[in-house]
């Protein structure tokens, strides 16, 4: 039997300060943005049961930061994504424990100790690829940053705090979730990116929660942000036919408390709404473009 859990985060609750809708008031209802969930295993020993896991934070970011309303398919397989994506404006790839597989970059796993999640793989490397065909707004968030690389052929270091060159990159452990996603380091980002415009500046402070980062950058993608270590941080999809950015660290953590990353979702959700005005036009005007 399987279920599906929506993991809360201890210490995310909203504070006073927090929206609660945005750009919603010229809808009649809300865009529409689909987060695939983890397939995960909840309980101990004979316990543990298959669950489907979607984190409340990155839910909260779709529904107030973005002004959208999430949405599952609890089970959606890769045959069904063009069906699917028929009925969403956008799609959000989460953040999760587990790592992408190496083998979807010709590696083997480096740590056999670490989570992996097969049936997300074959769900959201596929989607990404339908997304970036079909225009459709797409926002990675550190493993969903990775799968969009690595979707489009790029490849991961899979310990990147075992790079020479490179910083230890994960969250202090044993410490209050406040302090875990705390501003770690600088970004710093390309002249006149959307990403500059969103942080108001060159620089920006974000967090930093991951062991795997960029290795080869994948073609058809433009780094935009880069760690003080030189590791890619934040892309976009040239071309792409609608919003299509990523980020390794996590905005969706007190967006409501942080102008940067709150503009992400913004413009995140603002194309989500053009795809839902495109797709709500009658068909006859849409023939006479």
């Amino acid at each position: 039997m399987a279920f599906i859990q929506m993991a809360p985060i201890v210490n995310q609750s909203p504070s006073q300060n927090e929206p609660r809708s945005t750009n919603l008031s010229h809808q009649t209802s809300p865009c529409l943005i689909w987060l695939p969930a983890d397939h995960r295993e909840l309980g101990h020993g004979h316990g543990a049961q298959p669950a489907l896991v979607l984190g409340e934070k990155y839910a909260r970011a779709a529904k107030v930061a973005a002004g959208g309303q999430p949405v599952l398919f609890p089970l959606a397989d890769a045959q069904q994504i063009p069906e699917l994506l028929s009925l969403v404006h956008g799609v959000m790839l989460t953040g999760s424990p587990s790592n992408v597989h190496p083998s979807h970059f010709d590696e083997e796993v480096a740590d056999t100790s670490l989570p992996l999640d097969a049936q997300r793989d074959a769900l959201t490397l596929a989607l990404v690829k339908a997304c970036v065909q079909g225009g459709v707004p797409l926002l990675g968030v550190c493993r969903g940053f990775q799968e969009i690389n690595v979707a489009l052929g790029g490849s991961l270091h899979q310990q990147v705090q075992d790079q020479p060159d490179l910083m230890d990159h994960r969250e202090p452990k044993g410490v209050p979730l406040e302090q875990q996603y705390a501003p770690a380091h600088a970004m710093r980002f390309a002249p006149g990116s959307d990403f500059a415009r969103w942080a108001g500046g060159p620089v920006a402070q974000v967090n930093s929660l991951h062991g795997q980062g960029i290795k080869q950058l994948a073609r058809g993608l433009r780094a935009v942000g880069h760690a003080p270590d030189g590791l890619v941080e934040a892309f976009e999809v040239e071309g792409a036919h609608s919003f299509a950015c990523a980020v390794q660290w996590h905005p969706e953590w007190h967006f409501w408390d942080n102008p940067f990353y709150q503009a992400i979702f913004t413009a995140f959700g603002d194309a989500c709404r053009r795809r839902q005005q495109e797709m709500n036009r009658p068909a006859h005007n849409q023939d006479s473009l």
